[in-house]
């Protein structure tokens, strides 16, 4: 019995004196699925993975990941083409790292029993265990993981769409496209440029005056004309990102839609398509036929209510704007309204000399006369009531070379209304 007792007794000293040691020589670091740092230190992990197995054939078993994990990402584009990317990173499970000199255990754990309320997605944290003189070290391997996050977007545009009530990156960073490559008619792409850089250089100004600080555009004209190309330049010229909301999915109530506007991105433009098809005579459906719980007085609301949130900016787009309802378009929450139309002679000769005139700095006495050709012909359509788009010049003299563009162009026109 004595030997029993002194048995337990040093098995339960054993383990609280394990217990303390642990204590006093380890530090962790705990980060959940919840934090930015959550994907930025998973995507740098595994970057250093692979960067051992380069340069170490002999690398050892235990600093290798062999329980993985897949993230897919699915880029769906209008043209009914898609592409998808693989990223492999640790999975659950412990794993061991070596980051200048020290060594890290790192424990991906996932509690399957719970999800996250509005997402759907299980909750995961992972934990950092290392030596206590070692600690140092944590906020070096987040800042190293955080500029590798942020080097791959570096001079790329970024695409946020919303997860349930948070907005995610989608699909890869992009180029930007130069504002210049958007061909408008004079003065239109210049005076929304000047308004906007206004408006963010006045944030004081409106906090004086106790004046809501966001800005409502809003793009109309006939489709092809260039409203969506020139926000995406526009947001690649200011270094903004664009978050993309879509009013009939699935899911979006008024609580969400709060939420998602008052919790944009920063440095971002909230984008919101054929605001028309969405709100049709303050009725929001589907092509199918789908009514979206978001309501016509819960968008106004979120738009310039007493809880809308500040430090916005929102861009709507729409090819008939005659369909608005006048309660959505009016000033205040929606600032300034400019008309993208389709090509007019000048666009169409400059958007001509870009693709043809860039053989030498100037471009050849020969382009120069087919680029007077083509202003003609739009200018001759244009008095008969037939138009062109610019997305389809483009498209032309994608494909052809141009002598062959400026003989076949009049085949794009066509009789559109105009409202």
């Amino acid at each position: 019995m004595a030997l029993g007792v002194g048995l337990t007794v040093m098995r339960q000293g054993l383990v609280l004196g394990t217990t303390a040691l642990r204590r006093r020589m380890l530090v962790t670091l705990e980060i959940n699925n919840k934090d930015r740092a959550y994907e930025w230190f998973l995507a740098w992990m595994s970057r250093q993975t692979a960067l051992q197995a380069q340069n170490s054939r002999a690398l050892a078993p235990w600093t290798r990941s062999h329980q993985l994990s897949v993230e897919t990402t699915v880029e769906q584009r209008k043209n009914g083409s898609s592409s998808a990317l693989f990223k492999l990173v640790a999975g659950p499970g412990t794993h061991y790292i070596q980051y200048k000199r020290a060594w890290m255990q790192v424990k991906r754990e996932r509690e399957t029993k719970s999800m996250q309320l509005m997402s759907g997605i299980p909750w995961e944290t992972v934990t950092l265990t290392t030596l206590s003189r070692d600690r140092n070290l944590f906020p070096e391997l987040l800042t190293e993981a955080r500029d590798l996050a942020m080097r791959g977007q570096e001079g790329k545009l970024v695409i946020h769409t919303a997860w349930g009530i948070e907005w995610r990156p989608f699909g890869q960073p992009r180029l930007k496209r130069p504002i210049g490559s958007v061909v408008l008619a004079p003065g239109v792409a210049e005076n929304i440029e000047n308004d906007i850089k206004s408006f963010l250089d006045r944030r004081q100004w409106y906090a004086d005056r106790g004046i809501p600080y966001r800005r409502g555009y809003l793009l109309h004209g006939p489709p092809g004309s260039g409203k969506t190309s020139f926000i995406q330049a526009l947001a690649g010229a200011l270094s903004y990102d664009i978050c993309v909301l879509n009013l009939s999915e699935r899911g979006l109530a008024d609580d969400k839609l709060f939420h998602l506007l008052s919790n944009a991105p920063e440095r971002s433009f909230v984008l919101i398509e054929d605001i028309d098809a969405a709100f049709n005579k303050r009725v929001q459906t589907t092509e199918d036929g789908y009514q979206s719980s978001v309501t016509f007085s819960g968008f106004l609301n979120a738009l310039d209510g007493v809880a809308s949130g500040e430090e916005r900016v929102i861009f709507m787009t729409t090819n008939h704007v005659e369909k608005l309802d006048p309660a959505l378009i009016r000033p205040g929450r929606v600032d300034l309204i400019e008309k993208i139309d389709d090509a007019t002679p000048e666009q169409a000769r400059i958007l001509f000399d870009r693709f043809y005139g860039g053989r030498d700095i100037l471009p050849s006495a020969i382009d120069k006369e087919l680029s007077r050709r083509l202003g003609g012909i739009v200018e001759e359509e244009l008095a008969s009531g037939r138009r062109v788009s610019m997305a389809a010049l483009q498209g032309l003299f994608i494909r052809n070379e141009a002598q062959d563009a400026v003989a076949q162009c009049r085949d794009l026109f066509v009789t559109r209304r105009t409202p």
